[in-house]
Order: structure tokens, then C-alpha cells, then sequence
């Protein structure tokens, strides 16, 4: 018997995930192709595009050159395929002009396909003997990655020659499905704070090189608007003659708009002269949709709608921060769809950050601080190219899932519209805002710091609320097994017409810990009487999100946001007079200790002034098992949200947590009456955060959050310590909730 070694097995294992990684991605480039005829596959539309049979075969090519013709005993395919499918690396040879591409009619596209045929069965047999070098594994991962590319390459370069035809034929079905959900709301804006932060390809997996090193960037306070710009805000640039007024572009676009007579995005006409706009997509020529983003438009373009818009194009340091530990989700290649999506009414923070269209960034392509090109032919699959070219991020419809990251960087020069891009606007933040951003990180840093330094080591609940945990948070509040928000909603819309009777004309509704703003509708639909809302919130970014979307919604309504910690005296918006109501839903109470608890409550009634009225939700004790659950679901989003708090201090403080290192624990503490949340540490590490190491063992935790369960006469006399009345107790069933209606009490 021949026994493996540990490293045999794990080469094994390896070289077995490569090959099905490699088969799935191979086939995929065929699916693509097969709707083509031969004709398709060979013609070319102009010198930037290539055939549809030229990619299949570079691809090929791609393998053959740099994996299999280094092994003993290999022969190519076809000598002549050298010539004809090299793209651009000058170290491996002479190539067929790109331009002419078209003119390949040899070999055929059956012949291309047998030439795959051959390099799949090659790849998978040297895989499978393990004759590939650890370097030429590496080439392999790079090899699928750029196949990748070609296969968005293919969709584009068939679009634009599909659209030359004057029959206009669709690539894939003639009637595209349903897919623009509808009105997505007002642009809103999602504020970041800024400071130094890091970019580039931080993580073990595979990278292209252009993302790399990992570098320190100092970014001032900035906003990104919270969604793609769409069809309609592109007709109104339009209608207001963005497209003749010179004083919107840069002299150079402008130049191009003129010789080219751009009047519209790439592949939109009107129908009839003055009729309806129509663009031409894979689906076939349909009707613009409102509500889908732009596409096809250039930088230039995309440049003079910011600048008409009173806006900028945002640079690729603020992109990528933004992005920072939120997933690669989005709207990429499906061939179900095969177009642009319009982003969601009523999601919170930025939307549509990956898929959809690849977003113009202000920054051109360059290398990053310290980059060095790999040695040999692929040190030309990047560098040469950093010179007259724009950096795009996202992805597209048109990009296979899985392959772009927060660092990714795409680029093209500044006049291409082919590709599916499109555009986000940026802003910068100034004055107290961005003060208040300072003074907030300042105190996150603070926090984190010492809570890192105790032992048992912690982090505060509070800082779970930015814009991605308030969105994690929703999400949990969907969830079955979570029922406080269910039960606690379904209790206020049975109580808030009563709650309405016992307001003054002119209320102030104060809401602490706002997040998304959600059950506040409950109240502001039943209560009239409300005139004014001011949110309090730790998180900017959450903050701005959510006043847009209730000052869309409630037009009537005056919104003034406090970024602030509520815990701590603050003060509210001096134009905001009437009587103040307070509101603190969602037993956030319950995250604090008893005495934090009576802390808070004084501290509110110091805030909100004499006689006024206070409206807590309150969770109850019930069965462990009803409240693990709750705290620990089978999704995992739950998990996902308790490591948002390290992915924010990575992406704010410039920390190193490793999100993967960390596992999600839910426990019930029968002697404290609260339900604890901490992340474990899977393995001994050292941290880093504010120039301070932290070292965890194996196996210890932080302690991220308490959430106390009250009885309700428990929490009734807390109450009356800290100088509140309380007026009505309304009571759910089981699994029980509580919402009490306090007032200050003037003797207090």
C-alpha cells in the first residue's frame, strides 16, 4: 500500500477544485457562443471589438502558450496559431493585427471549437497527473480570470455588432423578461467619513496585479449618491440640452461629442423622429426604460452629467472604501436577464454598488505606489497599459458572478461606450457635518481601542449601525426565527392610531437610534399631529440614507438628522419647536446594563424637556430556545451582522480584522436576564488598530452586545428612578413585547 503525504492530499484537492473551476468556466465561454451562427462568430465591428471565434480561440491560446507548452512532450495544436491568436505580449512573438481580426475566416468556427476541445482535455490531463508546477497553477488562476474577461468582452463586441445589422437581431430571445422593479425613489446621498484608509487586494485569494500593493490613501469627507444614475435623470440631461452645451464638458470630450455627434447614449434612437427612445441591447431593440440605469455612455458623458447634476464622478480611493467589506452582490451576468436591473425602492444605503453597470471613477488608470509588473510575457497584462485610461469598478450584466472584488479596477479609455458603463455621483462633505464625522471617529477609535484593552475584551453594540449593518439589520428583522421586530410592528400598528389621540398639535418626534427609520412610518402615518422628525443616529452614513427616504415620502414633514451618540447629552435642532415626543423602539434598551439603562432615561428626559412623552419598546423574558433563535439564525445573517462591526472598524479605523477568523456565538445569561452576542477567535492571532497590537488566543471571545429582557414591572420602577411616568403599558402576546408611553415627570 502507497500512503500519501498531508501535501500530496492537499495538492490534490487543489489541483481537483482548479479542474472543476476550470470545466465551468470553459463551458460557460460556449454557452455564450452558442446562439452565434459561424457568420456571427467571424464578423467584427470595428477595430476595439473582436469576433466572438477570436475570443474563444485567444482564450486557447492563453492556456496552450503559458501552461501546456512548458511541459515535456506537448506539441501545439497548430504552429500557425500562434500568430493568429496572440493578442498583445510582445515577449511571446508577432501577432495578427487587431484591426483585422475580422478577416480570419480560417480557421472556422468548428475548427476553434475542436482547437478548445483539445487544450480543455490537455489542462484537465496534466491536472489530474499533477504536473503543474506551483507557478503554473497561479498562471491557471490567472488564465480563468482573463477568460472571464473575454466572455463579458464577447457579449459586448457581439452587441455592437448585432446593432450594425440593420435588422436589428436580438442575440437571445426577442422579448426580455420584466427587469426593472420599478421607481427606485430620489437620488439619495451616503456619507463616509474619510481620514487615511487603505486600497488594493489585501486578501490571500487571487488578485490581478494592478490591484496591488495594498496602500494608504487620505481621503477628505465625501458622499456617494446611493444608487446608478437612471434613464430618466439621463432624458432630463438631455431635454435640458446637456448634449450642446459646451460649458458642461471638458474640452476634449467636447471635441469628441462634436466629431462623433453624440446626442444620446450609445444605441438609443428616437422612434419616429421626435417619438419615444428605444435602445438596442441583447435582447433586441425595446423601449428605454425610466427606471433602469444609463448605459453605453462615455467618461466624458458621464463627466458632463456630474458637473450639470452639481456633482463629481467619484475617485477610485472613495469607490473602493465605500465598498470595504460589503459583498460582491449585484446584478451580474445572467442569461435569463442579460440587462441592467433598476435598484429597489426602499433598500437602505448605497444600492447597486456591484453588477448593473461598470461605474466611471474621476481617476485615471495608474500604477498603484510601489508596483512592480510580474517577470515574463504576463508582466504585459497590466502595466503597459496604465497610460490615457480611466478606472471603472463594479462590474456590469455583463460580468460573470464571482469575479470582481472591492479592489478590482477595470479600465477604458475616456471616449469607449460599448461596455455596459454607467454612473454614480459623488459630493463633497463640508463644514459641521464633516466635523461631526471627525469627532465621531475620533470616538469610534476610542471605543474600539478600549474595548480591545479589557479583559474579557468588548466592542459597543452601538457601532453596529452603519449604513451596511443597518442594512444586515433589516434583514435580520425579516427573518422567521426573529421575532421582535414582527411582533413589536404588528403591536404599534395596532396601537398607533391610540398613541395619535394623546399627541399635541405640532409634535417633534425624536427618534434615538433611528437606523432605517422603518416602524417610524407606523407613527407618522397615524399622527398628524407630528410636523416635525429628527433622527439621531451614531452612523452618518445610515442616517443621510434614511432622512432621504422619509423626506421623499413625507413631503410635509420636517426632517432635521443628528449625527450623534445618543447615550451622551447632545443637542437638537434649535428650529424644532412643539411639543417633543421621544421614540426608542426595536428594545434597544435592552442593550444596555440596568444602570446604563436609567443613565440613558435621565439623560433623555434632560433632552427632550418637561412634560414630554417617551414611546420605548421593551423585549420580555421568555424560553431560552425563543430567544437563541432569535439571535442566532439559520441563515446566518445574524452572523454576518455581528462581524460588521470588525469589517467597519477595517474599512473606518484602517484595522486588519480577518472577517473569516471570527465565528458568531449567541448565549442566554439566565443570572444577568440578557441574551449575549460575541465573536469567537478560531485561531491565535495579533490585530492592529490606531497604531495599538491586540493578541487573541484561540477560542476567546469579544463581547459585542447585551440585549436585557425585561418583565414589565421590572421595568416599569426602572422608569420612575430615572424620572419617567409611566401613562400606558401596551402588551403583545406570545412571544411577548412591550411598548411603554412615559412621561417626564416634573418633580423628578
Amino acid at each position: 500500500m502507497t500512503w500519501k503525504s498531508t501535501a500530496d492530499v492537499a495538492r490534490a484537492a487543489l489541483d481537483s477544485d482548479l479542474a472543476h473551476r476550470f470545466k465551468t468556466v470553459r463551458t460557460l465561454t460556449e454557452t455564450l457562443a452558442a446562439p452565434l451562427s459561424p457568420e456571427d462568430q467571424a464578423a467584427q465591428s470595428m477595430p476595439d471589438a473582436s469576433p466572438a471565434k477570436w475570443h474563444r480561440a485567444h482564450t486557447t491560446w492563453f492556456f496552450e502558450t503559458f501552461l501546456l507548452q512548458p511541459l515535456d512532450g506537448y506539441a501545439p495544436f497548430d504552429p500557425a496559431y500562434g500568430y493568429l491568436f496572440n493578442s498583445y505580449y510582445e515577449a511571446v512573438g508577432p501577432r495578427h493585427a487587431r484591426p483585422k481580426r475580422g478577416l480570419i475566416t480560417r480557421p472556422s468556427a468548428e475548427a476553434v471549437g475542436a482547437y478548445r476541445a483539445h487544450v480543455d482535455a490537455a489542462v484537465v490531463d496534466a491536472l489530474a497527473a499533477g504536473r503543474f508546477a506551483p507557478a503554473a497553477l497561479a498562471l491557471l488562476e490567472l488564465g480563468l480570470a482573463h477568460e472571464q474577461q473575454h466572455q463579458e468582452l464577447l457579449l459586448t463586441d457581439i452587441l455592437h455588432l448585432l446593432s450594425e445589422n440593420p435588422l436589428q437581431p436580438a442575440y437571445r430571445g426577442a422579448s426580455p423578461p420584466s427587469a426593472v422593479s420599478g421607481d427606485p425613489g430620489a437620488l439619495g446621498w451616503v456619507e463616509h467619513d474619510g481620514g487615511l484608509v487603505e486600497i488594493g487586494h489585501a486578501d490571500e485569494g487571487f488578485a490581478f496585479d494592478n490591484e496591488t500593493p495594498r496602500h494608504r490613501v487620505f481621503l477628505e469627507p465625501y458622499a456617494l449618491a446611493d444608487r446608478l444614475v437612471s434613464n430618466a435623470e439621463w432624458q432630463a440631461f438631455i431635454a435640458d440640452g446637456g448634449y450642446e452645451r459646451p460649458e458642461l464638458w471638458l474640452a476634449e470630450g467636447w471635441a469628441v461629442r462634436e466629431a462623433q455627434a453624440w446626442t444620446a447614449p450609445l444605441y438609443w434612437r428616437r422612434e419616429g423622429g421626435a417619438g419615444a427612445w428605444t435602445t438596442f441591447t441583447l435582447r433586441g431593440r425595446i423601449p428605454v426604460s425610466p427606471h433602469a440605469p444609463v448605459t453605453h455612455v462615455s467618461y466624458y458623458e458621464a463627466d458632463a452629467f456630474a458637473r450639470w447634476s452639481g456633482a463629481r464622478l467619484p475617485t477610485e480611493a472613495e469607490w473602493e472604501h465605500a465598498a470595504a467589506g460589503r459583498p460582491a452582490e449585484g446584478a451580474f451576468l445572467d442569461l435569463a436577464r442579460l440587462l441592467p436591473v433598476g435598484a429597489k425602492a426602499g433598500e437602505m444605503g448605497l444600492r447597486q454598488l456591484y453588477g448593473d453597470c461598470w461605474e466611471w471613477t474621476a481617476s485615471a488608470y495608474q500604477p498603484y505606489p510601489g508596483f512592480r509588473p510580474a517577470g515574463g510575457a504576463v508582466g504585459e497584462y497590466n502595466g503597459k497599459f496604465m497610460v490615457n485610461q480611466m478606472v471603472l469598478r463594479g462590474g456590469s450584466c455583463a460580468t460573470p458572478p464571482g469575479h470582481v472584488r472591492a479592489s478590482y479596477r477595470n479600465f477604458f479609455h475616456p471616449d469607449r461606450r460599448w461596455q455596459f458603463t454607467g454612473v454614480r455621483l459623488a459630493r463633497d462633505v463640508q463644514g459641521g457635518r464633516g466635523r461631526a464625522r471627525a469627532k465621531t471617529a475620533e470616538g469610534f477609535l476610542a471605543d474600539v481601542v478600549k474595548g480591545l484593552s479589557a479583559s474579557p475584551k468588548t466592542l459597543p453594540a452601538k457601532y453596529f449601525y452603519d449604513a451596511e449593518g443597518s442594512r444586515l439589520f433589516e434583514a435580520i428583522t425579516e427573518l422567521p426565527e426573529y421575532y421582535p421586530t414582527r411582533v413589536e410592528a404588528e403591536l404599534l400598528g395596532r396601537i398607533a392610531p391610540e398613541i395619535a389621540t394623546l399627541l399635541a398639535d405640532g409634535a417633534v418626534l425624536v427618534e434615538y437610534g433611528s437606523g432605517a427609520s422603518t416602524k417610524t412610518r407606523k407613527l407618522l402615518d397615524a399622527a398628524p399631529a407630528i410636523t416635525a422628525y429628527a433622527p439621531v443616529d451614531i452612523s452618518p452614513s445610515a442616517l443621510e440614507g434614511a432622512a432621504a427616504v422619509i423626506r421623499r415620502d413625507y413631503p410635509r414633514l420636517t426632517v432635521r438628522p443628528v449625527t450623534a451618540d445618543f447615550t451622551q447629552p447632545f443637542e437638537l435642532p434649535g428650529d424644532l419647536e412643539g411639543p417633543r415626543v421621544g421614540f426608542f423602539p426595536g428594545s434597544t434598551i435592552g442593550n444596555f446594563t440596568q444602570g446604563e439603562a436609567e443613565a440613558f432615561l435621565r439623560t433623555a428626559r434632560e433632552a427632550l424637556g418637561p412634560s414630554a412623552l417617551f414611546l420605548v419598546g421593551v423585549d420580555t423574558v421568555k424560553a431560552p430556545e425563543v430567544l437563541i433563535a432569535a439571535y442566532d439564525d439559520a441563515q446566518g445573517v445574524t452572523a454576518a451582522f455581528n462581524r460588521n462591526i470588525l469589517a467597519r472598524a477595517n474599512k473606518e479605523l484602517g484595522a486588519d480584522f480577518d472577517l473569516r477568523a471570527f465565528a458568531h456565538e449567541a448565549r442566554w445569561n439566565a443570572a444577568e436576564s440578557r441574551m449575549e452576542m460575541h465573536l469567537k477567535a478560531l485561531r491565535p492571532m495579533k490585530v492592529s488598530v490606531g497604531g495599538r497590537s491586540f493578541a487573541l488566543a484561540e477560542g476567546e471571545t469579544i463581547h459585542t452586545e447585551n440585549s436585557y429582557k425585561y418583565a414589565p414591572e421590572v421595568f416599569r420602577a426602572l422608569a420612575t428612578r430615572a424620572g419617567w411616568r409611566a401613562l400606558q403599558t401596551w402588551t403583545a402576546p406570545e412571544p411577548s413585547f412591550a411598548v411603554f408611553l412615559l412621561q417626564a415627570d416634573a418633580a423628578a
